[in-house]
């Protein structure tokens, strides 16, 4: 019921840009003890050290602080009320509404032929360099960050806090935070960042995994290819350079006939990432609205299968 009323909230009221929104205030905690510990003459075995430190840190004053919120909470002595408060905290650790947002707005400029300001926009949500790409580059950088935050910003949230509540969705959402924020292989971040990047790994395990399969059902729900999405899916989902992201881009190529991966260009470096998929269709903005449906489809199935498990566990 809770993750129901989270989904509800976030369809209402979205994801407030605010300083005091709890993502926000994990960002700034992280930020606070990477300038203590974080230090550019330490060797690579100290950063590696410091930054799990880091990790651990963020991660239990997360925990507590959410655990915190849920105890006072339930000092009222209103079921209602804690399920309330618990709904609306974890609202904004999910993010279907930000996603299709960003999606519709890209593939809306792309209809309309403003090229340059769905690069601008498409460059608000992915790391890659986005000033020179084509359209259909412009539309495979989103279909891709959709499918893959379908897991970091939906999925894993809630499964975390079907199974921990909500100092565990918290804590799940501090870990992602932090690899987005700590999770590069770049000279600064390569060992400082190791740890919080193999802790975000090893979270989304068990969620990407589900979020493919939801992806291979969906598709069969809304007209596209589940056969295809789960052949995809076996063949190309180990090619993503992240052990979890292809269990949602490999099974959304499939679905969708299309081929992501490719070459990306970070910060004027040319790299290229193993192909998934099959190139049937030219990808194009119309890819992106299927694909936002792909999500909110997966999103719906997966609480009804909450609310099926929490409905046999009561009996």
């Amino acid at each position: 019921m809770t993750e129901l009323l989270s989904v509800i909230l976030d369809t209402i009221i979205g994801d407030p840009r605010s300083q005091y929104h709890p993502v926000v205030l994990i960002g700034k905690m992280i930020s606070f003890f990477e300038s203590l510990f974080y230090r550019e003459d330490d060797d690579d075995k100290k950063k590696l050290i410091m930054g799990g430190i880091l990790a651990v840190l963020v991660l239990l004053v997360t925990y507590d602080v959410a655990m915190g919120i849920d105890r006072l909470a339930a000092l009222a002595g209103n079921k209602w009320l804690s399920i309330c408060v618990d709904a609306f905290f974890l609202s904004f650790m999910i993010s279907p509404r930000s996603l299709a947002a960003a999606g519709n707005e890209i593939a809306g400029l792309l209809f309309s032929g403003d090229i340059v300001e769905a690069r601008r926009k498409t460059g608000w949500i992915v790391g890659r360099d986005t000033d020179e790409l084509s359209e259909s580059e412009t539309s495979r950088a989103t279909i891709e960050t959709i499918a893959e935050n379908t897991t970091d910003g939906i999925i894993s949230p809630l499964f975390f806090f079907a199974i921990g509540g909500l100092p565990l969705a918290a804590l799940y959402r501090a870990a992602n935070t932090m690899d987005s924020m700590l999770g590069y292989k770049n000279a600064k971040y390569l060992y400082f960042g190791r740890i919080p990047a193999h802790i975000d790994d090893v979270l989304n395990y068990i969620p990407a995994r589900i979020t493919g399969l939801l992806f291979v059902i969906s598709a069969y729900f809304i007209h596209l290819d589940g056969k295809n999405a789960l052949r995809i899916m076996k063949r190309d989902a180990s090619k993503h350079p992240s052990p979890n992201g292809g269990y949602a881009e490999a099974p959304a190529a499939g679905a969708l006939h299309i081929r992501l991966g490719g070459y990306n260009s970070y910060f004027g470096k040319l790299t290229f990432r193993e192909y998934m998929g099959d190139p049937d269709e030219q990808i194009s903005s119309r890819h992106i609205t299927s694909v936002i449906r792909l999500m909110y489809t997966a999103t719906m199935l997966f609480i009804a299968t909450l609310l099926i498990l929490e409905h046999v566990v009561k009996i």
